[in-house]
């Protein structure tokens, strides 16, 4: 019986070092009682029965479940506070975005410039084409007159050689007829 009374009193003890070791947290209302619970029942009978040993294991496992959540709220804690390195880190993306957005709109500006020269182009083409177009047409109308020129210009040649026969005709009619007046 007193083997199971120090191993009783060896546990509890090791329970009450390993609750001041862990860090300051605020227990649950079910961690308190069984402690209490546990308490006065190794204080009264001294002989621990199955049923303790399992609540001292439930007990044991509650307070390194406390410690990990207390730690893992302390992480919350620590992530929820740092509202300072979130804006920050807002800060820095908007004005990633922002510059981003801005050589966007520079492209955009030296894309419609060339957009702009590029039909300015076409214009002056379509322009050098309606000009080339008039100009082959007057061409065309320049070259037509000169042939019926030509021709015009042959009519008179012949009519010119008809006259100089006809004059020549008549010359010598003239002649003749003077010789026969004679």
């Amino acid at each position: 019986m007193s083997s199971l009374y120090s191993r009783s009193k060896d546990l509890s003890s090791r329970s009450r070092k390993s609750l001041s070791d862990s860090p300051p947290s605020s227990p649950s209302p079910s961690t308190k009682t069984f402690r209490q619970d546990r308490a006065s029942r190794s204080d009264s009978s001294g002989v621990e029965s199955p049923s303790d040993r399992l609540s001292a294991r439930t007990s044991t496992y509650t307070r390194r479940e406390n410690r990990l959540s207390s730690l893992s709220k302390t992480e919350d804690d620590t992530t929820s506070k740092d509202y300072k390195k979130l804006y920050e880190d807002a800060l820095a993306e908007n004005e990633k975005l922002k510059s981003r957005l801005d050589d966007s709109k520079q492209e955009l500006t030296k894309i419609r410039l060339q957009l702009d020269r590029v039909a300015q182009k076409q214009d002056r083409i379509s322009e050098r084409s309606t000009v080339f177009e008039s100009e082959k047409r007057e061409k065309e109308a320049l070259e037509k007159r000169v042939s019926d020129m030509e021709e015009e210009l042959k009519v008179l040649t012949e009519l010119k050689s008809d006259n100089q026969r006809l004059k020549d005709e008549n010359g010598a009619l003239i002649r003749v007829i003077s010789k026969l007046s004679k």
